[in-house]
Parts: C-alpha cells; structure tokens; sequence
C-alpha cells in the first residue's frame, strides 16, 4: 500500500494498473463502506480484479479510520464532507482529474457528497447499497455506535448490533474510531440537492436489503440516473454479486 497526507491525516491506498490488453484511459475511485476496508470491500470480493480486467486504473482508499488509514476519535472528523475531500485529495495527489467514482454504503454516502461539491471531477457516479436513506435517513443507526462501545459482543441482542460489532472484530477494527465515524457520518443530501448531481448515476441496492432504502427512489431524484436492483441479495451480499458487477461495467461503457 501507498500513503499520503489529506490535510493531515495520513491515508493509505492502492493504485492499481489495467491488466486487460485493451486500456481504458479512465481511473475508477472506490470508496468502501462503515467499518470496512478497501481490502474487505474491494479486493476480497474481486472488484479490483473485475475492473483491472475491463481495462480500467482503478484507485481504492482505506478511509480515515479504517483500514491502514489514520485513526482519529473526534466524530467532527468524520464528516460526509470531510471525508469527500479525502477522496479529492486523492485524486489531486494521483494528478487524476476526473474520475468514475464508486461507493458502497458509507463510501456512497460519500461520494454523492463528492459530486455534489466536485461535479468537474466526476464521469460517472456509482452508488451501491444507498438508496433513498441518503435523503431520508441519516446512515446507520446511532445504535451502532453504542455496540461499537459495548464490552463485548455477548452483551449485544439487537440483530444489527452484533452484525456490525462482529464484522468489525472480523476485520480487527479501531473500535473507538468506528464509533465517532458513525456519530460524525451523519450528513444526508436534501431532494433539491439530489437534483443537482448531474453525472450519470447508477444507483445498486439488493432487493432484500433493509439499510440502503429504496435504490429507484432515489434515481428518480437525479436527473441522468438509472437504478440496478441485486436481486435475492442483502446489505452484506449485495456488493460482490456478480450481476452488481455486470450492471456497473455495462454502465461505465454506455455512458
């Protein structure tokens, strides 16, 4: 992994060449989701290898506090905002000026929040397992925080609780990071905002997931984007599945 300094804070990415014989000259950005990684969300589920394949660059960070990245304890270190400029700063650092920009949860939280700010620097906009929650709702439940700062894990009932709390054992996670990333996180887009992102947009929820809120809710919202849904697949599940692949790679050669 590579490291640099986004106002500070010390982040850590890969930067990962095209392996197909027909390159693309196109960089896609992948923003993970809460208490991942770009290991976790990226390269263990075959994105990095998916995209790589199709001939495209492909730039995936382990945002602050996850990961290989800074820990920092502060929620007002983590806002939507903040954590949008990371990813800008990324790309002015990698000297890439425009981009397609992937996130997934949390990390499409994000980058809708990049393209708002940022619409020069984006081509495309992919939004995986966030739908209308990002206008309606305010991420995860605050109650994730508190399982983040539960003695253990036994201690936990709430199914959603331990779900997250035992996915961030899993992955060795900063557990005190995680829980001022979720209190700091909070930020969602208004309808009128929404309608100003004017990239084209893909919006992917699985069509059991009970976290993102409805994907073709929100594509309505946004004047040049469609909605994928991942059929039979949940919040965990929804990322990897290869239609979800498919859609996105479809996507990024149409538009």
């Amino acid at each position: 992994m590579q490291s640099f300094s986004s106002d500070g804070v010390n982040l850590a990415y890969i930067d990962l060449a095209p392996t197909s014989e027909v390159t693309r000259s196109e960089t896609v950005m992948l923003v993970h989701g809460f208490g991942s990684s770009h290991m976790v969300n990226w390269v263990n589920t075959q994105w990095t290898k998916t995209l790589t394949h199709a001939g495209y660059r492909v730039v995936a960070l382990d945002n602050r506090g996850h990961g290989q990245s800074e820990k920092l304890y502060e929620p007002a270190a983590y806002s939507s905002q903040i954590m949008a400029e990371d990813v800008r700063r990324l790309m002015d650092h990698l000297g890439v000026s425009q981009a397609a920009v992937m996130g997934y949860s949390m990390g499409a939280r994000i980058s809708a929040h990049l393209a708002l700010a940022h619409p020069d620097r984006l081509r495309a906009l992919l939004l995986g397992g966030l739908g209308i929650h990002l206008v309606e709702g305010v991420g995860l439940p605050l109650g994730i925080a508190d399982a983040m700062e539960a003695p253990s894990l036994d201690v936990l009932t709430d199914p959603m609780q331990r779900m997250f709390r035992a996915f961030a054992e899993a992955t060795k996670s900063d557990l005190r990071a995680l829980a001022a990333c979720i209190r700091g996180s909070r930020q969602t887009l208004t309808a009128a905002q929404v309608g100003q992102i004017a990239v084209p947009t893909l919006v992917s929820v699985g069509t059991k997931d009970d976290v993102a809120g409805s994907g073709p809710e929100l594509a309505a919202l946004i004047p040049n984007a469609e909605a994928f849904d991942i059929e039979g697949r949940d919040h965990n599940l929804a990322v990897g599945d290869k239609s979800h692949k498919q859609a996105v790679l479809d996507f990024l050669t149409r538009v």
